[in-house]
């Protein structure tokens, strides 16, 4: 797979599966650009992805709850590379609660997880028209079931409709030229828990039991995700549109 010239914009890419992502496609001689939040890991990235090709990424800080933010990312992007060939919507948050907590952990994770892709999404789409480039998606197996080890109905929910925006988006943009597609991973190996609320020794736990319960005895790493969405990218998948791509060691079989 190459992507010599092609640039690739990744959100969430300073830590999991977003920075993975981030280095293969490096790897594969994209033009890069990096957004997340924390610009200090974001810079570490980039400096990994540099030195895979020589290709220098555009850093980008955001905050994708902030339209001005998300509309920055495109403008900075056609301006230091001159076109846009794949969008990665990775970023997301989990935020713990229950329909007994009222609307504030809604808000809070469908502001990124959906609103946030959906804004991203309409921005970069006539770039991607003119590139006939395509886009990634980064959903979850909790759009499918509910998290039985947490209160993540909130999640579950934000997860479920990006599914849904993914199939829509795919239908529309396929007239011209422009795929679209999920990547659902299960359980996997990233800053994710920790980020959402819980403890270190909470997180420990967590992978023990997944390690021991899931039907393959192991959970996904993120470069594993990365692989698969460096392929549904990539020319190769050329005739692959509005799938939901699966990548849980079985979780969802469970």
């Amino acid at each position: 797979m190459d992507f010599n010239n092609k640039v690739v914009v990744i959100t969430g890419a300073s830590s999991g599966i977003g920075a993975s992502a981030a280095v293969l496609f490096a790897r594969q001689s994209a033009k890069v650009v990096l957004v997340g939040r924390n610009e200090e890991n974001l810079n570490k990235v980039a400096a990994q992805c540099e030195t895979a090709r020589g290709i220098r990424p555009l850093v980008v800080r955001a905050e994708l709850d902030t339209d001005a933010d998300v509309e920055a990312i495109v403008s900075k992007a056609i301006e230091e590379f001159g076109a846009i060939n794949v969008l990665v919507n990775n970023a997301g948050v989990g935020v713990c609660g229950s329909v007994l907590d009222g609307v504030g952990p809604y808000d809070k994770v469908m502001a990124t997880n959906v609103r946030a892709v959906y804004l991203l999404t309409s921005l970069a789409a006539p770039h991607l028209i003119k590139t006939k480039g395509n886009i990634v998606n980064v959903s979850s197996v909790a759009a499918f079931k509910p998290i039985k080890d947490a209160d993540y109905l909130p999640y579950c929910v934000s997860k479920a409709a990006l599914d849904q925006f993914t199939k829509c988006v795919a239908l529309e943009m396929a007239q011209h030229g422009v795929r679209v597609n999920s990547v659902n991973p299960g359980g996997t190996r990233t800053p994710f828990a920790e980020n959402a609320g819980f403890t270190k020794a909470q997180v420990e736990e967590l992978y023990k039991a997944r390690d021991k319960n899931y039907p393959l005895g192991k959970m996904v790493e993120s470069e594993e995700v990365a692989d698969l969405i460096v392929y549904l990218a990539s020319d190769r998948a050329r005739s692959i549109t509005g799938g939901v791509h699966v990548i849980d060691n079985g979780e969802s079989l469970m």
